[in-house]
């Protein structure tokens, strides 16, 4: 079953407002990461947080035909833990109907500086409010390592909180200007994601990979307004801190493809080809490959007039 996507890709006088400024496109791509302004209704955020209740709850609209191997999806076997539920904008239409506001695709398209911006990924999270839980502390990482089935380097992430979110409730901080580091110390196991790989490991990386950059690691926590959203390039070191509030963190990360993004084969050392949960839910290409433009599982968010 195919979701529909508003072909109007047209924006108000208001949201035209909104959009990265020249300046803001610079920050963006001297920096890595980028803080919008209010680009969701508080009505709208309301809505994503009863609409994640109710999905909590066992609401689905949906369910996968198949699931995937690599697939992050927490039940309550799990415990309190952070849970993190992808493919949210398949299985929930109340939610994606918010996610899919043309405005953040057009906010996108600016900073990515593509015609077309597509769904490629977006991950439901909660984090409990439990200082000592492991799982709410997220390693240093960049979405790129785990996209390498991926042809597109101009790959983006926006990340909504779906209320005020600092350093209290373990916001996403960046690592400034890491998107331009030249990388070292790539091996098989920067495929695997962070949840599979040693903490320390990724530590000792972030520093070894600034050092020969000759630069300072400089984290900068995102702080974010109800409303607003963070976005951050695919090679943009990032993590979080443990959630010390006394309410959860809700939020969606919401990972986001150029149109010229397509799959291409990528093999590790061993001859293993890297595979994406996409591989086995999408179309094919009429040469055999996954299609990531398959409008079921990656819908276009805005398309430039």
């Amino acid at each position: 079953m195919t979701i529909s996507v508003s072909q109007a890709f047209s924006l108000s006088d208001d949201e035209l407002a909104l959009l990265p400024s020249d300046d803001d496109v610079e920050h963006y791509a001297r920096h890595g990461w980028y803080l919008t302004k209010k680009l969701f209704t508080d009505d709208e955020v309301d809505e994503l947080v009863a609409a994640s209740e109710r999905f909590y709850a066992g609401e689905r609209s949906r369910t996968l035909p198949i699931r995937p191997p690599r697939l992050a999806y927490w039940d309550p076997s799990h415990g309190d833990v952070q849970r993190h539920h992808d493919y949210v904008h398949y299985e929930s239409d109340p939610i994606a109907r918010i996610l899919r506001k043309p405005l953040i695709g057009a906010v996108a398209a600016r900073l990515a500086k593509a015609d077309e911006i597509r769904v490629f990924q977006s991950t439901l999270i909660y984090k409990p409010p439990i200082v000592g839980e492991p799982s709410n502390v997220v390693p240093w990482h960049f979405d790129r390592h785990y996209w390498s089935p991926c042809t597109s380097e101009n790959m983006l992430t926006a990340f909504i909180p779906f209320h005020d979110c600092g350093e209290e409730m373990g916001t996403i901080t960046m690592v400034d200007g890491s998107h331009r580091w030249e990388e070292i110390l790539r091996d098989d196991t920067t495929t695997k994601h962070f949840a599979e790989r040693d903490r320390n490991d990724l530590e000792v990386m972030l520093a070894e990979n600034a050092a020969y950059n000759h630069v300072e690691v400089v984290k900068v926590p995102m702080v974010i307004p109800k409303g607003h959203m963070s976005f951050h390039h695919c090679r943009t070191y990032h993590g979080s801190g443990p959630n010390r509030s006394d309410k959860p963190r809700r939020a969606v990360s919401f990972h986001l493809q150029d149109g010229a993004n397509e799959y291409r084969r990528f093999e590790l050392s061993t001859g293993d080809v890297v595979t994406y949960n996409h591989d086995v839910l999408v179309r094919r290409t009429e040469d055999g490959r996954p299609d990531y433009s398959d409008p079921e599982y990656c819908p276009v968010l805005w398309r430039t007039p």
